[in-house]
This record gives structure tokens, C-alpha cells and sequence, in this order.
């Protein structure tokens, strides 16, 4: 058994080809992150890229703010490399970006795509000819530009000019409607002036980004209205745990539904000590959760009551789902199919073994004053019941047999 995938008709959007990574059209919303480690210290940034793509970040982006990281990045990319990691790079540039790709040719082929805020390319004339600089270079070396806008940096020169022509307007529309109308127009604005400098529009995507919910699910309504373009979604300074997987979740769910969004990325703030991978796990359990697509196996867990006095089930739950997704680099290529797969650690016998049978394998562990055994369901048909101090031991090893014989050649390595 495994979950139902999304029929909903998302929007039709060009793609866009990122190396090996197509984004848009019709292919699967891709998972993407960024580091957040000096570029500039080459060793730190392929340890934190390479976890990131093991992990399942699709793309991952890399600062590149000064010489520095720009001198960096070639040996990060053949570093990657030599590891077998061909995760594509992507490079964010603000204010410098124009002289940093010209001054250093090899960072510019060595990036996949680039990207570029308006808002932070410079003022007046100079804004003009250095976004010019940076369409121009990304078309010398054939790469895609995702044109990025964000609230907090939002181009004055467009939210000046349409403040004005609202004050002059006989309806004047509030201040938060004619900044979300902003951020669009710069967005697109940007995306037909690259057009006119002579880059495709499959070279092209746009974001317009917001830490507010609501206004992010706004703004995209109307960019999604403007054009195909192919989106990237993400809530920007989400913040740091529950909060900003919650707000993040909230967001991007309802874009989904709505069949907007070609790439996602989970902006956390991690906090001390935790691994930057959590937002990459928090972008994949939303779509899969959503079902628009399968990352690893799914472990289905009842929240506990006073039914359920013992913690094993919530232990056999934790073990089973950090196996699971820690073994999943490895098993993508050696049971394809896996991330599909079901699984059910249930703690007492209301709901444990209809769940359990409605997975692909499932097992009912006591509850309060039941009996000391736990019966375990394979494609819904009861084929064991584990007791005794090793139910966990013996179940996880159930769960290795079924996935060898469902996913594999049936032989143990």
C-alpha cells in the first residue's frame, strides 16, 4: 500500500532546466537549500552541501557575497565532484553579483544558476547596466537566473513610482495591497527586461518572497496570475523551529493546493548545534504528506492517551522513522520504490490494528492492562505476534525482511 498521489492540475509553468534538474513544466516540485556556512572555506561548505544532497536537497545554494567565495566556488564544485555528489550549485548574489561573475569566469561556469534580487542590484543608471552585466553573463554561459524579490529589500524605485500613481488614483488602494502589487511588478518587470537582454524565458524563474502568510499566499496569487513563469515558493526568515515549520507548512500548503509552486525551500533558522538537513526533511514531509511526491518511507504513530502508559510505541516509533529516512540515501538507488512504502507503530488496540493493516506493515503494541503481545500486519494480513523484552528488535528486523523482499532481489546483502 502506499499514499494516494496529488491529481490536482498545477498550474502549467515553462520549465526551466537547472543542470540534471528540470523546475517547472511538468515535473516533480523539486526540494532546494541553501548553506549557510563561509563559502569561502571550501571544506566546511562541501561537508554542509554534501549532507544537504544526501539528505534530498535537489539544489542547494551557496553565498557568494566576495572575492573570497567566488575564488571557492570551482573547488567546492570539483570537490563535490570527486565525491560523487552532482548536486547543481546554485550561486546568490547581492550588490556585487555583476563584478563578481565577470571578475572570476570560472565561479560563473561553475554555478548551475544564478541568482539575482532586483532590489539589490543598484540605483539609478547603475541599476540598469548591472543587471544588464548579469543577464548578459548568464546567457555567455547558458545558465538560468532565478530573478528573486523580497519584502525587506523591495526595488524603491518601483514601490516610489506606484505609491505615487495610487495617491493620484480616485480609489487609492491601502499601503499592504500596493506593496504585494510591487513586489509582482518587479518580479516581472525584471523577468520581460531579461527577455529583451536576450535571455530565454526557460532560462527564467521568480519568487517574491514574504515572512508574512498571508502575504506570501497573496503575492503569489497575483504572480501566478501575470504569467508561466516557473515559481520557486519559500516564506523567508520562516524562524526557528515550530514556529517557522508551522508558518512555513501554512504557506506553501496552501500554494500547493492551488496548484502554484514549481520548487520549495523551507527557510529555518536552526537552532544551535542543529543540523541545516531540517529544513530540507520539513520541505519533503510537506509534499509528501500533501502526496504530490514520495521521499522516504512514512511512519504512521498514534499521539498516545491514557490508554497508552508505556512510552515503547513512541521509541519504536522514533528508532523505526530515523532508520528509515537515515537508510534512504543508500536505498534510493537499491529498492527503488521504498520512499512509497508505509509503516505503523500503533500503541494499543482501538486504532493499532486497523492502522496496521491499512500499511504495508504494521504492528499493535499493548496498551494499558492488555495483553504483553504485539500482533504485526503485513499488506493487511496478520503474520506474526511478537512478545517479550525484544518487540522492537525483532519488528525492526520484520521491517528489513519486508522491505529486501518487496523492494529488492529477496537476497540479504
Amino acid at each position: 500500500m502506499s499514499p494516494s498521489r496529488h491529481t490536482l492540475e498545477r498550474r502549467r509553468t515553462v520549465p526551466v532546466a537547472v543542470g540534471p534538474v528540470t523546475i517547472g513544466g511538468q515535473a516533480p516540485i523539486v526540494v532546494q537549500s541553501m548553506t549557510n556556512t563561509d563559502t569561502g572555506d571550501v571544506e566546511a561548505t562541501v561537508r554542509q552541501v554534501a549532507d544537504l544532497a544526501r539528505a534530498g536537497s535537489e539544489l542547494v545554494r551557496i553565498t557568494v557575497n566576495h572575492e573570497s567565495a567566488a575564488k571557492a566556488v570551482p573547488a567546492i564544485r570539483e570537490a563535490l565532484d570527486a565525491q560523487g555528489c552532482n548536486v547543481p550549485l546554485v550561486g546568490d548574489f547581492h550588490f556585487n553579483g555583476h563584478r563578481l561573475l565577470t571578475d572570476y569566469p570560472e565561479c560563473a561556469e561553475a554555478l548551475a544558476k544564478y541568482r539575482i534580487n532586483p532590489g539589490n542590484v543598484g540605483k539609478g543608471e547603475k541599476k540598469d547596466s548591472q543587471f544588464a552585466t548579469m543577464i548578459e553573463l548568464a546567457c555567455r554561459y547558458d545558465r538560468p537566473v532565478r530573478i528573486g524579490v523580497n519584502w525587506g529589500s523591495l526595488d524603491q524605485d518601483v514601490i516610489v513610482r506606484m505609491m505615487d500613481e495610487n495617491a493620484r488614483a480616485a480609489q487609492p488602494k491601502d499601503a499592504e495591497q500596493i506593496m504585494r502589487e510591487a513586489m509582482v511588478e518587479s518580479a516581472i518587470s525584471s523577468a520581460e527586461r531579461a527577455e529583451r537582454l536576450g535571455l530565454a524565458k526557460d532560462h527564467i524563474i521568480l519568487s517574491c518572497k514574504t515572512s508574512g502568510v498571508q502575504d506570501l499566499i497573496a503575492v503569489y496569487r497575483l504572480l501566478a496570475a501575470r504569467g508561466d513563469y516557473a515559481l520557486h515558493l519559500g516564506l523567508t526568515e520562516a524562524g526557528m523551529g515550530s514556529k517557522g515549520i508551522v508558518a512555513s507548512t501554512a504557506a506553501l500548503s496552501v500554494l500547493l493546493q492551488e496548484g502554484i509552486g514549481d520548487t520549495i525551500r523551507v527557510s529555518l533558522t536552526p537552532a544551535p548545534g542543529e543540523a541545516r538537513t531540517r529544513e530540507v526533511v520539513v520541505a519533503q514531509e510537506i509534499l509528501q504528506s500533501m502526496g504530490f511526491r514520495s521521499f522516504a518511507p512514512m511512519v504512521t504513530a498514534c499521539p498516545g492517551c491514557g490508554r497508552t502508559t508505556s512510552d515503547t510505541f513512541q521509541h519504536l516509533a522514533e528508532n523505526i522513522q530515523t532508520y528509515l529516512r537515515d537508510q534512504m540515501p543508500a536505498w534510493r538507488t537499491q529498492y527503488p520504490g521504498v520512499e512509497t512504502m508505509q509503516v505503523a507503530v500503533m500503541g494499543c488496540v482501538v486504532n493499532g490494528p486497523g492502522e496496521s493493516k491499512h500499511a504495508n506493515i504494521g504492528i499493535s503494541l499493548p496498551g494499558s492492562g492488555e495483553r504483553p503481545s504485539a500482533p504485526v500486519y503485513v499488506d493487511g494480513e496478520k503474520v506474526a505476534t511478537l512478545k517479550g523484552e525484544g518487540i522492537a528488535e525483532q519488528f525492526k528486523r520484520m521491517v528489513d525482511e519486508y522491505i529486501d523482499a518487496r523492494y529488492g532481489s529477496g537476497d540479504k546483502a
